[in-house]
């Protein structure tokens, strides 16, 4: 049955309420200050951004997307020296781990 005192404007969007739910959770997990996009230029330089961006969180394991599997095997090598970067920029230890996965930009 239809709720007369409801209407419409009274509704919010399900991606306002995820988007919300989202910033929480990343706060509750210390991520509030973890603007790894912001960071990330500076961090692995212009070519390395060209072809690689970070995409998310699971945990402290970062996902990076790459534009393909030559980046992939290329940052593998300075997988630990990104996270010490990383995690210094920042003054946490966010970053336990760095996946790459070859993604859309």
């Amino acid at each position: 049955m239809k709720d007369p005192n409801k209407n419409k404007d009274d509704f919010e969007p399900i991606a306002n309420v995820l988007s919300g739910l989202l910033n929480k959770f990343r706060m509750e997990l210390g991520f509030e200050s973890a603007n790894i996009s912001g960071i990330w230029k500076n961090i692995v330089g212009e070519a390395v951004c060209k072809n690689a961006r970070p995409a998310g969180f699971k945990g402290q394991i970062l996902l990076v997307y790459v534009s393909s599997s030559v980046w992939i095997q290329e940052l593998q090598y300075y997988k630990k020296d990104i996270i010490s970067r990383i995690n210094s920029e920042l003054g946490k230890e966010l970053v336990s781990d760095i996946k790459f996965k070859i993604g859309a930009f």
